[in-house]
């Protein structure tokens, strides 16, 4: 039996898949890189009832800077009322100093510049998303840098949990959520839980995982008072995966 031909249109589409195929893997490393955003530390409000970071970078797939200003209310574990501040300027001869400019030109409303500046309270641990040694599910810190040590120590614990064929993967994956726990050191390593997702929210687009990033500290009156946890998102991307940023916060 000769088999059956296969349509002139469906040959010319195939080939053209090859091609693509062949220039993807020309680039080797080169491609796949995805976007992954820039973590800054903003500081505290002088009462460290506020915390603020800033992400930013050039978008993969469009390449147009952006820059996003998050403020949180450590009390409530909230975003500040008109917040998250996000920036994109869709111009590729735009800088990122333009996007990160407007961005915090917008947050001046919110909290100034200077008092956060002011306020910058102390990163006691930070992994970059680059770091293969580190545990990125859990993380100890002296909280603040007194030799020896007068404060507990503070200790996070990450637990990826799985939230199936979520809608906004549109069959790219699954989607991940997470459960933050913090340790108790003076009660047996009892653990409490501080942040649990129970459903994923669309900002975070399609995550696929995280990682502890970084742990910031704050003192009032010379006593730590509060603390944030900032924990690196992967995101499914245009070009590749993608890392943005997230906190949690509280109280000690």
């Amino acid at each position: 039996m000769t088999p059956a031909r296969t349509p002139a249109r469906t040959r010319h589409l195939l080939a053209l898949a090859g091609i693509a195929a062949l220039i993807v893997a020309s680039m080797g490393g080169a491609a796949g890189a995805g976007d992954a955003a820039e973590l800054e530390i903003l500081g505290f409000s002088k009462d460290g009832g506020v915390f603020a970071f800033e992400e930013y970078g050039i978008q993969d797939g469009s390449g147009f800077p952006y820059a996003n200003r998050y403020y949180i209310d450590t009390a409530t574990d909230t975003f500040v009322k008109g917040t998250p501040i996000r920036v994109r300027v869709d111009d590729e001869a735009a800088s990122l100093a333009d996007a990160r400019r407007q961005a915090r030109d917008k947050g001046e409303a919110v909290v100034k510049q200077a008092e956060l500046a002011a306020n910058p309270g102390y990163t006691a641990g930070f992994n970059a998303i680059t770091e293969l040694s580190a545990d990125p599910y859990r993380m100890a810190v002296n909280p603040r840098p007194v030799f020896p040590a007068i404060d507990k120590p503070l200790e996070f614990r990450l637990e990826v949990l799985s939230f199936g064929e979520a809608e906004q993967c549109h069959g790219m994956g699954e989607a991940a959520g997470l459960r933050l726990l913090r340790v108790d050191a003076s009660d047996g390593g009892r653990t409490v839980i501080v942040h649990e997702d129970k459903a994923l929210p669309q900002s975070r687009n399609c995550p696929t995982g995280y990682s502890i990033g970084a742990i910031q500290t704050f003192s009032t009156q010379n006593r730590l008072s509060h603390y944030a946890v900032l924990i690196a998102v992967r995101q499914v991307g245009f070009e590749g995966p993608n890392h943005r940023w997230m906190a949690v916060t509280g109280k000690f």
